[in-house]
């Protein structure tokens, strides 16, 4: 069965890109903006976490922590981050298994896809692409925050 809005998020535990274990009940204290993406270096995902990193300053304003999930290796996903400056927490879910719990997980893998969680963990928005060359921007997205908010 889909996971829909309103749905309470499953929990999930990962390794983050610092080696540690991240489980999400025990880390979220805020909202929190799911961020599920195909991969590490390419150029939608490469823009897409620059755009995100561009505007921590919106996100934390809306009280939202931004955690971003791929397939790549905590230590593909350090290097990523250290060479794009990235401010958040990058998870990796080699298996899909977490992917597939959120309805992101297709043919190919990881796709590009949006969650906000409330603190509760309730699923207040979902937003699966159906083509990963898109992805949310910062604009839609801070305007879909106040609206849940």
């Amino acid at each position: 069965m889909a996971l829909a809005t309103g749905d309470k998020a499953p929990d999930f535990s990962l390794v983050a890109d610092n080696g540690k274990p991240f489980k999400l009940s025990s880390k979220i204290k805020n909202k929190v903006l799911l961020v599920f993406y195909p991969g590490d270096g390419t150029p939608v995902c490469n823009k897409q976490m620059s755009d995100y990193r561009d505007s921590e300053s919106t996100f934390s304003d809306l009280g939202v922590d931004v955690i971003a999930i791929s397939g790549n290796s905590p230590k593909d996903q350090a290097a990523f981050k250290k060479e794009l400056g990235l401010p958040f927490t990058m998870l990796s879910d080699s298996d899909g298994e977490v992917s597939k719990q959120y309805d992101s997980f297709g043919w190919f893998g990881i796709k590009r896809a949006i969650y906000l969680l409330d603190k509760d963990m309730e699923v207040k928005y979902k937003h699966v692409e159906p083509v990963s060359i898109y992805s949310r921007s910062v604009e839609e997205l801070s305007e879909m925050i106040k609206r849940k908010s």
